[in-house]
């Protein structure tokens, strides 16, 4: 991975993160919709953590577990949204963004997750 893809990558988690934090108080707590962006919102600051390589210690090994599903999810979703559009258009080009920001997350999770079972 090059430092423009991290850098990339890092912009995308960021802003993911500041629009779901704008959007979770407009939930109930204790909907599903409050705690899917609950489980997120931590997802990607452990992607966050991790692309802009502060320690990856703070997390435990569990809360890196968890964090993949909601990365997959976030990819499977956006995988679905841009086949609605044509290549090369706007919108399938920002899916496509967003999509190589988290796989490259979860790249990195696992990765860590691989480390520290060594």
């Amino acid at each position: 991975m090059t430092e423009q893809e991290r850098a990339d990558a890092l912009k995308v988690v960021t802003s993911a993160i500041t629009r779901c934090e704008r959007v979770q108080p407009k939930f109930v707590p204790g909907t599903s919709q409050h705690t899917l962006l609950k489980n997120r919102i931590q997802a990607m600051k452990i992607a966050e953590a991790l692309l802009s390589e502060d320690d990856a210690a703070l997390y435990s090994t569990l809360e890196l577990s968890a964090a993949l599903e909601p990365l997959a999810s976030v990819i499977r979703k956006c995988e679905k949204a841009r086949s609605k559009y044509e290549l090369g258009s706007g919108q399938y080009g920002r899916y496509g963004g967003t999509i190589r920001a988290m796989e490259l997350s979860r790249t990195l999770i696992e990765n860590e997750l691989l480390r520290r079972s060594l």
